[in-house]
């Protein structure tokens, strides 16, 4: 309750300073994303990944993440061909809907629905798939979508370059081989990772702004369709053919691919200058949206 208060709070900052014509908002947002970025994802990658023991029993969780992800710049990519959307609105459908809210939203619904014994795989899908996911392919897409005609050989070289890339092939490697994070880190990085939700708040209510016309948006609704309907549909479809159904870690693993947007997703498409404001309604209304859609999947998934 306490985290979710500093949230809304933080929130209403956003949203107070957005308004301060006095203000140099832009060069704000950019501090803020760059904290984000290449502060608070690298902490995280150090925290989690460690952590985790590489295993085959692990993947499918994991997979549900990449699975959507890729389903989401198959689906959105070729709309974009075909109804010849700009390719700023194309990636940032592909991002921001491509990724669930596994963690914010996901970590405390899923433990109020279903318990702590649910954590551990909303955890795995968290870390071993939206983290991984939006520290590396994310960034592809982002490259992609935004480059400037000529610079495409620069993509390779500019995803090498951005922090939370690094951070990930580092993690990724003590975890396989099995080294952890330093003790005397762990305090550092588990403050800084706190930081993640009210920050990334704060970030959304610097950006956003609420009017009919962008409600009334097929873009926003076709990027809302998607995550909170079409993504858990497909998963429900295809996974149950692997994980028993009345399982618990089929139950999360349906119910995680339902949740909205994720908010770090949104933070990037901003970086990457991927329809701003679009990415901000879709991550920041796209909670309250979402509650009822889990609702009824929960009760669907009995």
């Amino acid at each position: 309750m306490t985290g979710a208060l500093i949230a809304f709070l933080c929130l209403l900052l956003g949203l107070f300073l957005q308004k301060q014509s006095n203000l140099p908002l832009e060069k704000i947002t950019k501090w803020v994303n760059a904290y984000l970025l290449n502060i608070v994802l690298p902490a995280l990658a150090l925290l989690y990944i460690p952590q985790i023991n590489p295993g085959w029993d692990l993947l499918l969780p994991i997979s549900s993440a990449w699975f959507t992800f890729l389903l989401s710049w198959l689906i959105f990519g070729l709309l974009g061909k075909v109804l010849k959307w700009d390719n700023q609105t194309t990636g940032c459908l592909v991002i921001v809907a491509g990724l669930a809210n596994t963690s914010f939203m996901g970590f405390p619904v899923v433990e109020g629905l279903y318990g702590k014994e649910a954590l551990p795989t909303a955890l795995l899908i968290d870390q071993g798939g939206s983290f991984l996911l939006v520290s590396s392919l994310a960034i592809l897409v982002g490259s992609i979508y935004s480059h400037k005609e000529g610079n495409l050989r620069a993509i390779p070289l500019k995803i090498l370059r951005f922090p939370p890339f690094g951070f990930l092939l580092l993690t990724i490697t003590m975890s396989i081989m099995g080294w952890k994070t330093p003790e005397f880190l762990i305090p550092l990085v588990a403050l800084v990772g706190k930081t993640m939700a009210p920050v990334a708040i704060f970030a959304i209510g610097l950006k956003f702004s609420l009017d009919f016309e962008s409600l009334s948006s097929k873009y926003y609704w076709f990027g809302m369709g998607y995550r909170i309907l079409l993504a858990p549909l497909m998963v429900w479809l295809i996974y149950r053919n692997f994980i028993p159904e009345n399982s618990l870690e089929f139950k999360v693993t349906v119910l995680e691919s339902g949740m909205a947007p994720m908010i770090t997703g949104s933070i990037l498409a901003i970086q990457y200058d991927l329809k701003p404001k679009l990415a901000t309604l879709l991550a920041g209304l796209g909670i309250p949206i979402s509650i009822l859609t889990i609702m009824l999947w929960y009760y669907f998934l009995g």
